[in-house]
């Protein structure tokens, strides 16, 4: 059997590849938003599909450990101005902005973060009382 001939892509064109391959579930997630609202193209399969390469040692990247971890806010329980209060001081947001954050859970509170800092945030905020989960 003979061995199809390699095919040559241009460097904008591969640069373009590897920027898509290596962007987070997030990223994907708000590129196609940004072609929704932006561009109107919708994508055939109403989502994201997201594979790792099978060239250059793409199964090793794909079996890597999770470094970047969001930080969900699963509820407040009875102690809503508590909380209100801790999302605030981690995010840097305005009274408003925290409490409809807090209101609308789940929400993620911070997002991208090192394990470390999801596992602080966590103690933090069910410290006031509220729920939190890290994914």
């Amino acid at each position: 059997m003979a061995e199809a001939p390699a095919v040559e892509f241009s460097s904008e064109i591969t640069e373009l590849a590897e920027k898509l391959v290596n962007l987070t579930v997030k990223d994907a997630q708000t590129l196609v938003d940004c072609m929704k609202e932006v561009h109107g193209i919708e994508p055939a399969g109403g989502g994201v599909v997201m594979a790792a390469g099978a060239g250059d040692g793409g199964g090793a990247a794909a079996a890597e450990e999770q470094t970047a971890f969001d930080v969900v806010l699963e509820g407040f329980g009875d102690k809503k101005i508590q909380v209100i209060k801790v999302v605030r001081a981690l995010t840097g947001l305005g009274l408003k902005e925290a409490k409809e954050l807090v209101e609308s859970h789940p929400k993620p509170v911070k997002e991208g973060v090192t394990k470390e800092e999801a596992e602080k945030i966590k103690g933090e905020i069910e410290e006031a009382g509220g729920a939190v989960s890290i994914k």
